[in-house]
């Protein structure tokens, strides 16, 4: 996949109709300009999400009027800034959060929603955090409510936000079980902070978590397989657990026993980060950036990166995701 820009355009990767990474197409489209209180940036990496793969696949359409060039999160440099743009400057080094446009050599990006990067952090580094921890300290902290001393089920524990989560829980004093789908990955996650893994493939979790708890279960848990994992999460809640569920990697629908739900008082709560407003959003950086941020720059708790691809690895790189090869993030490098 090679293509030249000129100087008034620029590369973007777009899916070419729906399907799997071959419909992966890289096009020329001008350079975006900033509006108000928006940044041009010129992206260096992008971090790949499980999003883009649904997006490409036609199960997760983008919101109307925006970009059909994929990409959710980038790092950079500020090239340009629009009007009533304060605190960046060209030649600023940041990472942030896009509705579409990442996968491109050029994105525009609302001032609330880019982070400066930290002195020491390459690109690849800043491009794979904002979208995970993000969601993670959403879903774990935000609406979850994890405290210290409470336990939590991390469901996809290699996943970019499963890797990101596990070490935010710990940190924050929680005891964290995760599941993954190889020996291999579960001894990772032991090694970023979970307590005890759960082979999905050969373990039924459920029966596992109870065990593993003394029948007690799970304060919190957070999932991204979606209604086929609904009954087996509220069995291994406690009375007024959370479960937070980010993802539908899974059938959409499924029979469950709502009993539990009333019995044992539990709250079951939805998360998506990308159809909400620049406010909402705004505030969900800010939250993330005030509690994480310190810890992240000194390197306390960091973004775990599988692999770093060239941009015209696109489609390698969708594969490898949608394969589950992969533990932590895949990030796009440009030159």
């Amino acid at each position: 996949m090679e293509r030249q820009s000129t100087a008034k355009t620029m590369c973007g990767v777009v899916a070419d109709g729906t399907g799997g990474p071959e419909v992966l197409r890289l096009v020329e489209r001008p350079i975006p300009a900033p509006g108000a209180e928006q940044v041009q940036v010129r992206v260096r990496a992008i971090g790949i999400n499980r999003a883009d793969a649904l997006q490409r696949a036609g199960r997760y359409p983008p919101p109307p009027g925006i970009s059909d060039i994929l990409g959710l999160e980038l790092a950079g440099e500020v090239s340009a800034v629009g009007p009533g743009v304060t605190g960046f400057s060209p030649g600023n080094r940041v990472f942030g959060l896009v509705n579409s446009g990442a996968y491109a050599e050029y994105a525009v990006v609302d001032q609330g929603l880019l982070v400066p990067m930290p002195a020491g952090w390459d690109f690849a580094t800043a491009a794979s955090v904002i979208e995970t921890f993000c969601t993670a300290n959403e879903t774990l902290f935000t609406l979850g409510g994890l405290a210290a001393g409470e336990s939590v089920l991390i469901h996809a524990g290699g996943s970019g936000v499963g890797s990101s989560g596990i070490q935010m829980a710990k940190r924050a004093g929680a005891t964290v079980y995760v599941t993954a789908g190889s020996a291999a990955k579960l001894a990772r996650t032991r090694e970023i902070g979970a307590d005890a893994g759960i082979d999905y493939r050969t373990q039924d979790f459920a029966e596992e978590v109870l065990r593993l708890t003394e029948r007690r279960g799970v304060d919190v848990v957070l999932d991204f397989i979606g209604a086929s994992y609904l009954p087996r999460n509220l069995a291994v809640l406690r009375p007024q657990g959370r479960l937070i569920i980010a993802g539908v990697m899974g059938p959409a629908s499924h029979p469950v026993d709502t009993g539990p739900i009333l019995q044992k008082r539990l709250r079951v709560m939805g998360f998506t980060l990308r159809p909400q407003t620049i406010p909402e959003k705004r505030a969900i950086v800010a939250r993330f950036a005030e509690r994480w941020m310190p810890l992240l720059a000194t390197g306390a708790i960091r973004p775990i990166i599988h692999g770093v691809l060239a941009f015209a690895e696109v489609r390698e790189a969708h594969r490898v995701m949608e394969a589950n090869e992969n533990f932590g993030k895949l990030v796009l490098s440009l030159p």
